[in-house]
């Protein structure tokens, strides 16, 4: 890397692997380093591979992180003891919830054990009326009281969740205040402060889960903050959020809640920086890593988000990047499912510990690596970059022992990877034809360790016939974390009409919640004239129960404002038509929650392009199992370094780089483009080379 120029560093901590990406902002070159992700001491991994890394800390402008930490305290429910302090008559919210039933036919289905138990959810006799009006003060003896209760309890962690506080968060803040300045030791979450829009259960859950996961959270952030500041580090740190933007470390570590989504949000965030380059404006983007498949959708150049999750069956409020993710990673545990002797693979991982059989670690049991090895399609010799070698006889033992002497161990590896492909291509489904969309209108964009094992394939089932793979794919959601800007958004549930005599209170509430939203990144240093604001509404039929996100101009409050009565429900229509099948122009129509989104963007860095050279030749050929055709002999093997720009060959090949390899079946070809992104494109389906 050139000396004097700035350089970002990414690290992205999954399942399996920690992910490091280092750039030079002028030229664009990237410097890819992966580590062990042991979850009993992830700080010192996550040194460890930085130690590895050919700049120090000291010489590194931007720091941003990626980490899983908040989720996995939460699936493993390890988080705090927490208590929660609730209007009187809500204390059962939490363990109520909703009446839906997720699988109607299941008999045996069981609620998700609430985060706090019943005698931890205090109730305090405060009021206030759906309008805003405070109908009842708070007592600060009687929070008192509770509030000493919680802590004789053994509490570390206090969740605030009153009765319209989204319209009005005066009570809220005066308990909050209290709480802070009388028991400092105590991490509060309040709900007002994380979410302020109506549905009492999922806001009570969505601040909830934050007390729960915040003082494990919090401790480890500043755990990596000192680790990194020790080592020369000299700028903060910033945290990778849902919805695909950073955050400062002070705000993450009040808000974990926004990290729970984060793991593939990086590699979303960069497939859009792809589209942008390349002139594509639909993407599914497909993430394979070591424990699961994630996918999502770039619609018409936009990311698609949404309003809300569900995580381990507890709902979450917040603006979150649209993921589908599937147990299809390479460290996806295959068995025979007990009642019907099918093949099965997934959900369970391997992880990094004991990992796949071939491993040699411990693991007995066959994953879909295992299978990848025994069909050749990975190099046991290239693994890892060559610090680790795969053991090809003890997957074929662990697939052998485990899958039964009814097929050969070659077949059962085959029917490892077309399992694993039929769910990815079922999640991509999922978001795509379930939706009314079409997949073959959209590109692939294939990243992550496993990306290439499995895109062509993939695509082939879904009809897609373009696929793109970037330069560093086996990193790239940290890449991506690199091109992710600053963002805060601001909500506020205010249903009203859309009329003209609503108009002027519309506007009022999107300036305050544009003031908000960049006051917010104004304290985070930015300059007010660096940021930019748009704005959506939560829009629905009067009478309707559910809505729909709607899009509003960006430039409302500098001009005429009276266009939105015609504008946006017209908008609303036309998506409602999209989604629905109908809509009707003349029925009103009513706002339920208005959004801001304040942006502070991060310059882009520079693409290092490939240079134009002379047709590289194979570095090897192996023998190679593909599904339409079984053992393909000599097969070329390529160092995608030596590919230059626009150099174009056809399958079958293998496409070998430091952390991923690339195959390229028979009727694809391969190309390398301008940016240095590996095209695959489908051939006719006569062809076959």
């Amino acid at each position: 890397m050139a000396e004097g120029t700035k350089r970002r560093l990414a690290v992205d901590v999954g399942g399996t692997f920690i992910d490091y990406v280092l750039l030079d902002e002028a030229t664009g070159e990237v410097v890819v380093e992966k580590q062990s992700a042991m979850a009993s001491n992830l700080v010192n991994e996550f040194m460890a591979g930085i130690e590895r890394l050919p700049v120090p800390l000291s010489r590194i402008e931007m720091l941003i992180h990626g980490t899983t930490v908040a989720l996995n305290t939460l699936v493993q429910l390890r988080g705090a003891k927490t208590g929660l302090l609730t209007t009187k008559g809500c204390r059962d919210v939490l363990e109520l919830g909703r009446g839906g039933r997720p699988q109607i036919f299941d008999l045996q289905i069981t609620a998700a054990t609430p985060l706090v138990e019943r005698k931890l959810r205090r109730e305090i006799g405060e009021r206030m009326a759906a309008d805003g009006t405070v109908l009842r003060p708070v007592e600060i003896e009687e929070v008192r009281r509770e509030v000493d209760f919680l802590v004789a309890q053994g509490v570390t962690a206090v969740a605030i969740t009153f009765l319209h506080s989204y319209k009005n968060p005066e009570n809220e803040r005066i308990v909050a205040d209290f709480v802070r300045t009388a028991y400092p030791d105590l991490a509060v979450s309040v709900s007002s402060e994380l979410v302020r829009e109506w549905r009492e259960f999922e806001r009570t859950s969505t601040t909830v889960i934050n007390a729960f996961t915040q003082p494990h959270f919090a401790g480890y952030a500043r755990s990596v903050e000192k680790a990194t500041r020790e080592a020369g580090l000299a700028h903060p740190i910033a945290f990778l959020r849902s919805n695909g933007s950073v955050m400062p470390i002070s705000a993450a570590e009040s808000r974990p809640v926004d990290t729970l989504g984060s793991g593939p949000a990086g590699g979303v965030v960069g497939a859009k920086a792809v589209l942008e380059a390349t002139g594509y404006k639909n993407a599914i983007c497909a993430d394979v890593g070591g424990t699961t498949y994630d996918v999502a959708l770039i619609q018409n150049g936009e990311i698609v988000e949404r309003s809300n999750t569900i995580v381990e069956d507890r709902p979450i409020m917040g603006s979150v990047i649209d993921i589908i993710s599937v147990g299809a990673g390479g460290g996806s545990l295959a068995s025979l499912d007990p009642l019907s002797g099918s093949l099965k693979v997934g959900p369970e991982s391997a992880g990094a510990q004991p990992g796949p059989a071939c491993f040699g670690l411990g693991g007995l049991l066959p994953t879909v690596t295992d299978a990848q090895v025994v069909l050749h399609l990975l190099d046991p010799d290239r693994f890892l970059g060559r610090r680790m070698t795969l053991n090809r006889s003890l997957a074929e033992k662990a697939i052998g022992e485990a899958l039964g002497t009814g097929a050969t161990v070659v077949e059962h590896a085959a029917g490892i990877i077309a399992v694993a492909q039929a769910n990815m291509a079922n999640a991509i489904r999922q978001i795509t034809t379930q939706r009314g969309l079409d997949p073959r209108d959209f590109v692939m964009i294939s990243y992550g360790g496993g990306g290439g094992l499995f895109a062509a394939g993939v695509s082939e089932e879904l009809g897609i016939r373009t696929v793109l793979i970037p330069p560093a794919a086996a990193g790239f959601s940290a890449w991506g974390m690199l091109t992710s800007d600053y963002r805060e958004d601001a909500t506020l549930t205010s249903s009203r009409p859309i009329t003209a005599d609503s108009l002027p209170m519309i506007v009022r509430d999107l300036r305050e919640l544009r003031s908000q939203a960049s006051a917010a990144l104004i304290g985070y240093g930015f300059a007010p004239q660096a940021l930019t604001c748009s704005f959506t509404a939560e829009v629905r039929f009067a009478g309707q129960e559910h809505t729909i996100n709607t899009p509003i101009d960006s430039d409302i409050l500098d001009g005429d404002a009276g266009g939105l009565l015609d504008e946006l429900p017209a908008r609303f229509v036309e998506r409602h038509r999209e989604r629905y099948g109908h809509g009707d122009r003349d029925a009103p129509t009513e706002i339920v929650t208005l959004r801001c989104r304040a942006v502070a963007p991060v310059v882009r860095p520079a693409n290092a392009r490939p240079q134009a050279r002379a047709a590289a030749a194979p570095v090897t050929s192996r023998d190679i199992w593909f599904a339409d055709g079984g053992w393909r002999a000599a097969v070329p093997v390529y160092e995608r370094g030596d590919l230059g720009a626009e150099r174009v060959f056809d399958g079958p090949a293998v496409i070998d780089e430091w952390t991923t390899t690339v195959i390229v079946p028979p009727r694809w070809s391969a190309r390398v483009d301008q940016l240095g992104n590996l095209e695959l494109i489908l051939q006719d389906k006569g062809s076959d080379r």
